[in-house]
């Protein structure tokens, strides 16, 4: 098991921390893990799972649209 950064996953999904908060809070974006008083981290197969989820949905709205 690998933990990203908060940099990591802000080059993986491009959406500022910000917004990946708020996709958090709302269930929407997978939960950080407190690593430390001042540290956290995601674990990296739930964040690229997360946007394999997005690529497919993508997917098969096209199929659908063809």
């Amino acid at each position: 098991m690998r933990m990203i950064s908060k940099r990591q996953v802000k080059e993986l999904v491009l959406y500022s921390p910000q917004h990946i908060s708020r996709l958090e809070l709302a269930g929407q974006f997978p939960k950080r893990v407190q690593l430390g008083p001042c540290r956290v981290g995601w674990v990296e197969t739930e964040v690229l799972d997360w946007l394999q989820r997005r690529i497919d949905a993508r997917n098969k709205l096209a199929d659908t649209s063809e």
